[in-house]
């Protein structure tokens, strides 16, 4: 059976140099193995109404070309599309321009591998948080696929309903997820050459962002 959390042997995470728009970037890549076709990956992934089942509401025009916009997160241009194998688009957010290509590979049996690259600017955001800021997120993402967006799994169908991010966050499956989460991103980062002390702040830093400590009740 494949494992939800961001600990499962199936899910590696890369931290590697790269440029974007001529300047100083890095790729973060997660990888994650799915007992599903490739077209039925593909499909999870580009559908508007079955991303909104377990990634967030997507309105646009899903094309090469075309605009697309995040329900309460980035919007961008869809660079390429080959379905059913990769595609490209820009990401863009907070006044920072991103760039994210998802690659498809079916695997011996009716397993797809499902990689991930989201290269961001080497800037004052990625100082302050290095590769978990992201990384965090297409984590907790690609565990909503897994639960919440394929239509079979092996151990039975998968739930249709996804939970209130918010309130899941704040659940201790949330929490705990997001820590393992941003340990495994700092390891990365480490193992790409960022000495360990600025790493491991950084990933202080994401932690507390993802799951900030409740206000305490009035007196």
């Amino acid at each position: 059976m494949i494992e939800d959390g961001p600990q499962a042997d199936v899910v590696q995470r890369q931290v590697a140099p790269d440029t974007l728009a001529g300047g100083e970037a890095r790729r973060l890549t997660i990888s994650r193995v799915y007992p599903a076709a490739r077209a039925e990956v593909w499909d999870a992934c580009t559908d508007a109404e079955r991303l909104s089942r377990w990634f967030t509401p997507v309105t646009g025009e899903l094309r090469p070309g075309g605009r697309y916009q995040l329900a309460g997160n980035a919007s961008g241009t869809i660079e390429r599309c080959d379905p059913p194998a990769s595609f490209a688009a820009s990401w863009e957010f907070g006044g920072s321009v991103a760039r994210i290509e998802v690659r498809l590979t079916a695997l011996t049996g009716t397993g797809t591998l499902l990689e991930l690259a989201h290269i961001v600017p080497a800037d004052a955001h990625w100082a302050q948080f290095g590769p978990g800021a992201a990384g965090v997120g297409w984590d907790l993402a690609l565990t909503g696929l897994a639960r919440y967006g394929l239509a079979s799994r092996p151990d039975g169908p998968a739930a249709t309903v996804k939970p209130d991010p918010v309130a899941w966050l704040d659940s201790a499956e949330g929490r705990e997820l997001v820590a393992l989460s941003s340990d495994a991103w700092c390891a990365a980062d480490v193992a790409a050459g960022t000495p360990e002390a600025d790493a491991r702040a950084a990933a202080g830093r994401t932690t507390a962002a993802y799951t900030p400590v409740p206000p305490a009740p009035a007196s």
